[in-house]
């Protein structure tokens, strides 16, 4: 990743925010195990700005798509209520290993931490967090399935974990895919496809799509997908 990458991955760009196309692998912030992050890059998409944007959300660092930035203080307060009040729509596309029980579903499982720093992952768990996730089969291919999920929270691993319980794990997740982490180019084949912010009463939302990562085409291609779509 160069900063020229980052500004070819620019899906959106207005006074008060920019959306990019983030490639799966790169962390969005610093943590213990990661050298590079983006918060390295982000210093080029200031033009003209004092001040770097700032991330208004995130996605976990193999999850690729739509990443929304704030490009200053009052955009990213009134960026970070939007995504708190739930009025920020997100698509996701997913394969999974295996095939879901009907055409559309909806997973109400609440998700709690478990474990301490640098082995922790996400559980069901009838303590935690509420959390919803609708999803719909877009197609299937051999052992897989591509699915369009819309998570209704925003809580950590949520599409991976609710999929996960219900028998459906995302392939390519070396944490949640019980033994499915070798399918589909072995690496996370969760895709943030598409978002839409109700940035103003008096325009029409900002909706943007991001095209699928080169690791997820060709068995988005198995299940039916053409480019285009």
């Amino acid at each position: 990743m160069t900063p020229e990458d980052l500004i070819n991955r620019i899906l959106y760009r207005d006074a008060m925010m920019l959306v990019i196309n983030k490639p799966a692998g790169l962390a969005v912030h610093a943590s213990g195990r990661e050298d590079s992050h983006l918060g390295h890059f982000l210093a080029a998409l200031s033009f003209g700005l004092p001040n770097p944007p700032q991330l208004a959300h995130r996605l976990d660092r193999d999850t690729s798509g739509c990443l929304v930035l704030g490009r200053h203080r009052q955009a990213l307060k009134r960026l970070g209520q939007m995504f708190a009040a739930g009025q920020v729509e997100k698509v996701y596309w997913t394969l999974v290993v295996g095939a879901p029980d009907g055409e559309a579903g909806c997973i109400e499982a609440p998700l709690a931490k478990q474990g301490g720093h640098g082995s922790w992952r996400m559980m069901v768990d009838a303590k935690g967090q509420s959390a919803v996730t609708d999803w719909r089969l877009l197609g299937r291919g051999g052992r897989l399935s591509w699915l369009e999920c819309r998570p209704r929270t925003g809580r950590t691993h949520q599409i991976r974990v609710h999929l996960a319980s219900i028998g459906l794990p995302v392939a390519g997740d070396h944490i949640y895919g019980r033994g499915t982490a070798t399918l589909a180019a072995d690496r996370l084949n969760l895709h943030a496809r598409a978002i839409t912010l109700p940035v103003n009463i008096k325009t029409a939302p900002v909706a943007v799509t991001a095209p699928p990562p080169p690791h997820m085409l060709a068995a988005l291609a198995a299940c039916g997908w053409a480019e285009g779509q």
